[in-house]
């Protein structure tokens, strides 16, 4: 299950963000309001988002946090919470049968604004069974 905080919703949701109206669609029914009298370790650089979203891993006993931010993913272990990122997402969906193949996924990604490092591509490409083929996988830094 897909639960996400007001925050991350909208910031996903607004503006001219690439498949914003898909995922207004898709999260509408997943959106979650977050009690902030929780408690989480964050660093100076941490957005709304990520905060609630860490709150929201708490209150609900996730098992797994969404998310990519490198700094995000420390600040999120240090607060004991079990992180995936968009690419340990893939895999698992391929794992379970969903999707056919990974490459094309990642490919899109790398299109929009989400960072992906070319080492963990490759890894993540082999541990799927599938060919790296030397391309290179475009990425906004």
């Amino acid at each position: 299950e897909v639960l996400v905080p007001e925050s991350v919703y909208k910031e996903v949701t607004i503006g001219d963000k690439p498949q914003a109206t898909r995922l207004s669609d898709y999260l509408k029914d997943k959106v979650r309001k977050v009690d902030m009298q929780g408690y989480v370790y964050l660093d100076a650089y941490a957005d709304a988002g990520e905060t609630e979203a860490m709150l929201l891993y708490k209150q609900i006993s996730a098992d797994r946090l969404l998310i990519d931010d490198k700094r995000g993913r420390k600040v999120a272990k240090i607060n004991n919470i079990t992180v995936i990122g968009s690419l340990g997402v893939l895999l698992a969906a391929k794992k379970a049968g969903i999707i056919s193949e990974v490459a094309s996924s990642i490919d899109r990604i790398s299109k929009s604004a989400v960072y992906l490092d070319q080492t963990l591509v490759v890894a993540v490409l082999e541990i799927a069974g599938e060919s790296y083929g030397g391309r290179e996988i475009e990425s906004d830094v």
